[in-house]
């Protein structure tokens, strides 16, 4: 364990910390007989963009935004995976740029969606080789390895290949790997992106128990608003790679009043839905058409932010008839993490719900 090397109020301090990537554009299958490169070519995308947050020792911070926002890459510069290009962030007392190999004995890391491990190797094994890359005592390590294959339930299947292993028990032997060496400190990136509703659900109550019963500080990042709502004690907004908001997900939901939010499942809504009912109600903030996925049994959602309910509903039922669009349900107040960052952003979190 690395806990008081170098002590700090903070076990995660982002300053100013910035991550650009130059922009790829297809040229063609002769661009290399052009010499001369538009300005456009070096365009870049700044993924990070002067972040700045803190996270206490045990918290359970949630780093919320959709798909492309910077999430991975936070993870992967706190990690020193990527090396930022301005700025830089402590973890665990430890200067990212400066003292990577004791930021990274601090560390954890899970990384949802990925093949991290080897499939053709037991859990055990799996554990076992990883125990031998962070130089663990053999006999602590064995001792270690069964302590977390009886506490993540996989004692049972534990000599038994990982390609006969379901994704979410995977995901459990990934959590175990990263839990090995015991750090004071977890990175999980997306850790229930793909699994089925059970499993998400255990890995969930896995992580609730990381924070509250061993006392690690957690970073979890999620485009799920209702799991980091669940689970996390603040919860930080990225889009476009810079931070919107950070509070508690009761603080945040308290920014949207459930006096002027209206929410209307909707199937096969026009694509200029959103300008009509603009138009109509011209005192909403916003007005925002979440697309689902009906083959699936999942509807469009329309979000109407602002103003008054009792004013709105009306007007939305009378023009969504008029187009003759076949309405699901029609929900007033109970705000969430995803109708504040609509607000504040604009922008959706995702098309899906939690699993």
């Amino acid at each position: 364990m690395v806990y008081g090397e170098k002590s700090d109020v903070f076990s995660i301090q982002t300053i100013n910390l910035t991550k650009r990537f130059a922009k790829k554009k297809h040229r063609g299958f002769f661009s290399f007989l052009r010499r001369e490169q538009s300005k456009k070519n070096n365009a870049v995308t700044v993924a990070l963009d002067k972040v700045n947050i803190k996270i206490r020792p045990r918290e359970l911070f949630g780093l919320l935004g959709p798909n492309g926002s910077g999430k991975t890459t936070m993870i992967k510069c706190l990690s020193t995976i990527l090396i930022p290009d301005e700025g830089t962030a402590i973890v665990n007392g430890f200067d990212i740029r400066k003292e990577t190999s004791m930021v990274r004995a601090s560390l954890g890391m899970v990384v949802g969606g990925e093949r991290t491990l080897y499939w053709k190797l037991t859990a055990r094994d799996n554990l076992m080789y990883f125990s031998s890359l962070y130089k663990m005592h053999k006999r602590h390590a064995k001792d270690r390895i069964e302590e977390l294959l009886e506490t993540l339930q996989l004692s049972e299947r534990a000599d038994e290949r990982l390609e006969d292993y379901s994704t979410g028990m995977r995901q459990k032997v990934a959590i175990a790997r990263a839990l090995l060496h015991d750090p004071p400190i977890l990175l999980l990136d997306e850790p229930t992106l793909g699994l089925d509703p059970g499993f998400a659900r255990q890995i969930r109550n896995q992580i609730r128990d990381l924070s509250k019963k061993q006392g690690k500080t957690v970073l979890l990042t999620t485009h799920y608003m209702d799991e980091a709502d669940q689970l996390c004690d603040r919860v930080a907004f990225i889009n476009n790679g810079e931070i919107v908001a950070v509070d508690t997900p009761n603080r945040l939901k308290a920014m949207v009043k459930e006096t002027e939010l209206v929410e209307v499942s909707v199937y096969r809504p026009p694509a200029d839905i959103e300008k009509q009912l603009r138009s109509l109600l011209p005192e909403a903030e916003v007005v925002k058409l979440i697309p689902g996925d009906e083959a699936e049994g999942v509807p469009s959602r329309i979000k109407i932010i602002g103003g008054t309910t009792e004013e709105h509903v009306g007007k939305i039922i009378d023009a969504l008839r008029q187009k003759n669009i076949r309405i699901g349900s029609l929900n007033v107040g109970v705000p969430t993490l995803e109708d504040v960052f609509i607000k504040l952003t604009g922008a959706k979190l995702t098309e899906g719900g939690m699993q």
